[in-house]
């Protein structure tokens, strides 16, 4: 099992242990060994799988406002748990080829490997919910067509994008591309960067 393979069936393992409860507030159990990748595949899309539904929730248009608030607050939060664990799973390719040399016309890819897994680890849950749709019983003909048409497409990038992720992964490996991981640096949480924040911490 290569590791696209692995990703997927990880990602699909966190989906389904969700939505046995399917509630953004239930703890993550993770069945994977400490320290495994699996494992830290799995924390990855439990993040983004209560994320999704936390978008969901605060698209309610009756919604009361102090909740919204609070779930955006929550959103953000999430995005930045994502993002660091992004990085951390960045930081476990980079020790994984640590000894590898780069050739010296090797290029530079235009996202890291573990951003490319973020965007594998989405298109799990957009698969995942698009097929309820699918084959959603109270829903009309129609729907259930052009939410099929959108999931052929959806499982279509998802064999590119595994053989994308593969190969990157193997020209990694190979010296034909090297890593370079830069830091997101997010500015909107950080008191000392969001003028908003810093102006308020000045005023008092």
């Amino acid at each position: 099992m290569n590791f696209t393979e692995t990703a997927w069936k990880v990602f699909n393992q966190s989906i389904e242990d969700y939505h046995v409860f399917d509630d953004v507030n239930a703890l993550i159990n993770n069945p994977f060994e400490k320290d495994s990748l699996e494992r830290i595949l799995y924390a990855k899309n439990w993040i983004d799988t209560v994320q999704w539904h936390l978008e969901d929730i605060i698209r309610d248009e009756n919604i009361d406002p102090a909740e919204a608030l609070q779930l955006k607050r929550t959103i953000d939060a999430s995005n930045q748990k994502r993002t660091d664990l992004v990085e951390f799973i960045d930081s476990w390719f980079l020790t994984k080829f640590e000894n590898i040399t780069p050739k010296p016309d090797a290029k530079i890819n235009t996202e890291t490997p573990a951003w490319a897994v973020d965007r594998l680890s989405i298109l799990a849950l957009k698969v995942y919910h698009m097929s309820l749709e699918a084959n959603r019983e109270s829903a009309s003909e129609e729907h259930r067509a052009n939410c099929q048409a959108k999931l052929d497409v959806l499982l279509s990038q998802k064999e590119d994008l595994s053989t994308s992720i593969d190969q990157l992964l193997t020209d990694i490996e190979y010296g034909n591309v090297k890593t370079k991981v830069y830091k997101q640096m997010k500015m909107y949480n950080d008191d000392s960067l969001n003028p908003i924040l810093y102006q308020k911490g000045q005023q008092k």
